[in-house]
């Protein structure tokens, strides 16, 4: 299947490991865009779409949530991939509106743990340090053959 994956990966590379694992993967039929490098694009020629985002202040990236909101063609099949210094479902909940308000179907959501410096955690050295592994890694392109 025809798959594009828009990704917005800021502080660490944390989530565009996940998308180049996955790209790797199914490099026939993968192909990655990065949000904050693309400018308006006509996606509904891709079979389905995966957006991809560290959290933020438990939340998508605003660069990939605007580029949703601007692209994001009605009626698609969309995953969820994002990593997170926690461990939480419910932190793609503003991707998951984002793909409703334009009535695609979410047909999976991946998420790991994700190296974290922000703001406190950088006293500490960062959270989730070493993240993602290869075992995070290799998950998520099992995720992605499951779809």
């Amino acid at each position: 299947m025809k798959t594009i994956i828009l990704y917005y990966s800021n502080h660490h590379g944390n989530t565009k490991k996940l998308v180049d694992a996955i790209a790797a993967a199914d490099p026939e039929n993968v192909e990655l865009l990065d949000v904050t490098k693309a400018g308006p694009r006509n996606l509904s020629e891709y079979d389905r779409i995966g957006v991809a985002s560290g959290i933020y202040a438990g939340s998508f990236g605003k660069p990939m949530l605007n580029y949703m909101k601007d692209n994001l063609p009605p009626g698609k099949n969309v995953f969820i991939l994002y990593s997170s210094a926690m461990n939480m479902d419910n932190q793609s909940s503003s991707a998951r509106k984002a793909i409703e308000e334009k009535n695609c179907w979410v047909i999976g959501q991946y998420h790991c743990p994700g190296y974290n410096t922000f703001g406190p955690f950088k006293i500490v050295g960062g959270t989730a340090k070493g993240h993602p592994t290869q075992k995070d890694l290799d998950e998520a392109v099992k995720f992605y053959k499951s779809l």
